[in-house]
């Protein structure tokens, strides 16, 4: 049986290269202590994809909502990954920024990515608002800020759902 992170397809067929921008969201990361931002854009260009913008925000509901909008009707950009801001605590505001943006919510994102992470950590993982959606025709996945909770979320289910060739289905195809 194939892990559920395998593609189930001819491997010969034309991968499509998605344009894929990271935010940041942190008071405190910098543009030499973002490794969270780094990782991600080294994950995705590895496996293939352009990086299409990259910035860093602070954590306050405006400038997170002000960052995605002006890539959300970007047509240039098919995915917005975010990192920063999803636990809980004073300050924390992306998931106030992102929400009102969706047009649709990936609901299994946020339950799986806490499935995934609760083998890591524990009940911690309860804390986390990982959360997905859909805002004029780009996916957005919003990630914890942990260089870890980036991986698990890449590793499991952001790097197979960009590639057309994961079946059943992936996000891929929407931008075929």
């Amino acid at each position: 049986m194939k892990s559920a992170t395998q593609p189930f397809t001819d491997q010969a067929e034309q991968r499509i290269r998605l344009n894929v921008a990271i935010l940041t969201v942190s008071d405190s990361r910098t543009e030499h202590t973002d490794t969270s931002g780094d990782y991600l854009v080294q994950a995705i260009t590895d496996d293939g994809h352009r990086g299409a913008a990259r910035t860093i925000v602070p954590d306050e509901r405006w400038a997170i909502r002000q960052a995605l909008c002006n890539w959300i009707v970007d047509d240039g950009i098919q995915v917005i990954i975010t990192n920063g801001g999803t636990g809980y605590g004073h300050g924390k505001s992306t998931l106030q920024a992102v929400t009102p943006l969706f047009d649709q919510v990936i609901t299994g994102f946020g339950e799986l990515f806490r499935h995934l992470s609760y083998r890591d950590i524990g009940s911690a993982s309860l804390q986390s608002d990982a959360i997905a959606g859909l805002a004029n025709n780009t996916v957005v996945f919003c990630l914890p800020g942990s260089t870890g909770a980036c991986r698990l979320a890449w590793d499991e289910i952001i790097r197979p759902q960009l590639d057309n060739r994961q079946r059943p289905c992936n996000f891929a195809t929407l931008f075929a």
